[in-house]
């Protein structure tokens, strides 16, 4: 059975670039033996990841990455089984931020800031869709 679920995360002292690229170098090597495909955001502080493929492994990963010290005020945005990927040309796709219109996130969101806290399971969700189409995702 697939799943997706997204989540929401802040980082604990910070992230640099080179933070991010060893997490998605470990999703990219990790994640195709477990079937597991998804996208991850980071920025300003704030992880947004959506992760799907079968139950048992996105929960195992999903609870993998809340004791993962470098994360705290972990929240759930969306649980669902689902019938198809929506993302499954990436083993982990990242948001490139500089392809990122503004005004994108204005159809989205009350103002052009990504603030996922503020927004609801199916809007992130929605948001990464037109991400993935936009060609704002990269990475295989």
């Amino acid at each position: 059975m697939l799943v997706r679920l997204m989540y929401v995360s802040r980082a604990r002292d910070g992230v640099e670039a080179e933070t991010v690229q060893a997490i998605v170098r470990q999703s990219k090597s990790h994640n195709p033996a477990a079937g597991i495909t998804g996208v991850l955001c980071c920025t300003e502080g704030l992880f947004v990841q959506v992760l799907e493929g079968g139950r048992a492994a996105v929960n195992a990963l999903y609870n993998k990455i809340v004791a993962d010290p470098r994360h705290h005020d972990v929240q759930l945005l969306a649980y669902e089984e689902t019938t198809e990927r929506h993302f499954t040309g990436w083993s982990m796709g990242q948001v490139n931020l500089a392809r990122l219109n503004p005004s994108l996130l204005l159809k989205y969101s009350e103002t052009a800031s990504l603030d996922p806290y503020a927004m609801s399971g199916k809007v992130v969700l929605a948001l990464f869709e037109e991400l993935a189409c936009t060609a704002a995702v990269v990475g295989p």
